[in-house]
């Protein structure tokens, strides 16, 4: 019979990251902000000290979302081909435990301001070790099915660069490292996106926006940002996600053509 290790979260990671396709496929591929909040009342204030010298850290962590776990995994860089659990990092673990080297960005007491982290936020925080480039590091060393992913090179429209920057005066700052981390490998693979063919290309969902991508061999062109709203859908009062007034401020800046 297996033995049972219970263990107690040291503290929680806070990010705007709340969704789980929001968050990078792996920790600093989109330099997303966060901090640690360690637990009060037992002595890890004493426990940091030394840590402000250290550029990166391990953050060992809980998938909190996970409530199942899987042999096989369809990993997003592998194709179609699923891969035993072991040998990815998925998150659908017999223990649902993630590592991630950030950066450490400040300490404030009991915060750890953190860049480029991958977990979600509210995760519980197991451990925290200091990175050690002699003892960690392994330049080229990675597994034999990843090493035939195709990466796809992805640039903006002017159009969609003005919808993004709208958007991201208006708190949607997660959008762009969405499209980011959804469009560089297997764009058009709607077996693990909400991806659809459309026109001359393909419409991808991100919450209730969307947009509208052409592929061109290695590269893929994001040509416009658009609402998931049709104007039937805002024109009724029922506002479940409390964004309808933006989406119309939007369609106003940016109709469709």
């Amino acid at each position: 019979m297996a033995t049972e290790i219970k263990f107690t979260a040291i503290g929680t990671f806070k990010s705007p990251q709340v969704h789980p396709y929001e968050a990078g496929r792996q920790p600093d591929e989109f330099h997303s902000q966060g901090v640690i909040e360690l637990e009060a009342g037992h002595n890890f204030e004493q426990a940091l000290t030394g840590l402000e010298g250290c550029e990166r850290i391990w953050v060992v962590f809980l998938f909190h979302h996970n409530d199942h776990w899987s042999p096989m995994v369809l990993p997003p860089r592998g194709g179609n081909t699923k891969q035993g659990v072991f040998a990815t990092r998925s998150p659908y673990r017999p223990n649902p435990v993630g590592i991630s080297c950030v950066k450490v960005k400040s300490i404030d007491k009991l915060k750890i301001h953190v860049e480029g982290a991958d977990l979600l936020h509210g995760s519980p925080i197991l451990d925290i070790k200091p990175y050690v480039a002699y003892a960690d590091s392994f330049p080229g060393v990675e597994p034999a099915w990843l090493k035939n992913a195709e990466r796809f090179m992805i640039d903006y429209s002017v159009e969609a660069k003005q919808e993004l920057e709208w958007l991201e005066l208006h708190q949607i700052h997660q959008l762009r490292g969405f499209l980011q981390h959804q469009l560089e490998f297997e764009p058009d693979n709607s077996r693990k996106k909400r991806v659809k063919p459309e026109g001359s290309g393909f419409v991808i969902a991100y919450r209730t926006w969307r947009a509208h991508f052409e592929i061109q061999g290695s590269h893929v062109s994001v040509i416009k940002i658009f609402s998931g709203y049709s104007d039937a859908d805002l024109s009724s009062e029922e506002d479940t996600y409390h964004d309808k007034q933006l989406h119309r401020e939007f369609k106003k800046l940016f109709p469709l053509k």
